[in-house]
């Protein structure tokens, strides 16, 4: 009976398995020049062209910084830029039957936008664990929006078997050529704002970002250095690199979300593996702490997955650039609000400016009263304060306090 069961979990596999024409590993498509020249000029009225502007933290790490502030898109990330010239480049009839794709937020989000403005019908699986928040937004553009698959992995397995049932195409939201050509219009903009530049830093989750921005600045500028950084948590293009093909790494969830992709695109890495001078991964800590820096000196609200440059400039893996200019890609800022609230407090605790200590107390009237008197001599502010009686091994006549405090001057 075990065997019987394996068989048909067997065949379940091999029914879901649905390839995309355009993502083929047996034959990777490699993106030219010419695909992103194509795209930069026909997206030019759909998207916006973004600021590349100096950062105040430049004195800070020592170099001189550039943010290319890509999070100002309508849907709040690069991802318009490939979704709108992919769009674009449809044929007619394809343009009437509509594409279908799976995301779990930004290229979703993206495709929808630019497919009403377009009239092109497009159609969305979404895994269960989508936020609310982004799947309303693709309903408000219109969208065909459908909820299945407990992850990626089975909403695109989904969508790609809709796609052939229908005869409508998939757009790989980081793998499909066109898709790749739209985002590298994001490289010639920061070569057009600081022609000089040592160095970009590139967020890299499927890897069709980096490859569009590597091949778009490594022909006008072969010796602009190109960094690609990913969470320690999901280091699927440094493995690949490592191995010298695309390869699954076994993530874990990450406050880059939208760089957690487990399996690099076999386009974008046939396209970018040769152009990339350093790939470097970054801990959940500096992310956090990227995320707090950019509110607090830029005025600017980022997801993790545009924090993670600057992640990687305050971590120290970037001092071979110290003195020089660095262009960071702030790519996306759909950030959850209550997800936004906890890096910010992670950040400062890893700052030391949000400090949490325990205290026994005399359970006496002005006891409490008299620790929050030290603590504002101390330059520290309360933010929130417990007290304990019934579980203490100590007297009955004391009162055990949990203090979370903000300092006030750093």
């Amino acid at each position: 009976m075990v065997a019987e069961n394996e068989n048909n979990d067997d065949l379940i596999n091999e029914e879901m398995e649905v390839e995309d024409p355009f993502c083929l590993e047996s034959c990777p498509l490699k993106l030219t020049f010419e695909d992103i020249t194509s795209a930069a000029y026909k997206i030019k009225d759909g998207v916006i062209k973004t600021a590349c502007t100096k950062s105040h933290l430049s004195n800070l790490v020592n170099m001189e910084l550039y943010l290319k502030k890509d999070f100002v898109q309508y849907t709040g990330s690069f991802k318009e830029r490939g979704a709108c010239y992919a769009l674009m480049m449809l044929s007619d009839e394809h343009k009437r039957n509509g594409v279908i794709s799976a995301s779990l937020g930004n290229h979703a989000q993206a495709l929808c936008y630019h497919g009403k403005r377009l009239g092109v019908p497009v159609t969305v699986v979404m895994p269960t664990v989508a936020p609310i928040i982004k799947i309303e937004a693709c309903r408000n553009f219109g969208a065909t929006v459908i909820i299945q698959g407990i992850n990626m992995k089975e909403s695109k397995h989904i969508a790609l078997k809709l796609s052939k049932e229908k005869g409508i195409i998939y757009i790989n939201g980081y793998d499909h050529p066109h898709i790749m050509a739209g985002q590298g219009t994001v490289g010639l903009e920061i070569l057009e704002a600081v022609p000089d530049a040592d160095a970009i830093v590139v967020p890299v989750g499927g890897g069709g970002l980096l490859a569009g921005v590597s091949l778009a600045v490594k022909t006008l500028r072969k010796d602009c250095k190109i960094i690609g950084v990913e969470s320690d948590r999901v280091p699927s293009f440094t493995r690949a690199m490592e191995h010298g093909s695309p390869i699954t790494v076994d993530g874990k969830s990450t406050l880059a979300d939208g760089l957690a992709v487990p399996r690099v695109g076999c386009n974008a890495f046939a396209t970018a593996a040769g152009l990339v001078d350093k790939m470097i991964v970054v801990t959940e800590e500096w992310i956090s702490m990227a995320i707090l820096r950019l509110v607090e000196s830029e005025k600017c609200v980022v997801e993790g997955a545009g924090a993670i440059g600057l992640a990687a400039v305050l971590s120290g893996t970037l001092d071979e650039f110290v003195g020089k200019k660095v262009v960071l890609l702030l790519c996306g800022g759909n950030i959850d609000t209550s997800i936004l609230g906890r890096c910010l407090d992670r950040g400062l605790a890893i700052d030391g400016r949000l400090v949490k200590f325990h205290a026994t107390l005399s359970d006496r009237p002005g006891g409490i009263a008299e620790l929050c008197r030290i603590l504002a001599t101390s330059g520290v502010c309360v933010k929130d304060i417990i007290h304990e009686r019934a579980w203490l091994s100590d007297d009955v006549f004391s009162v055990r306090v949990s203090v979370l405090n903000r300092t006030v001057f750093f």
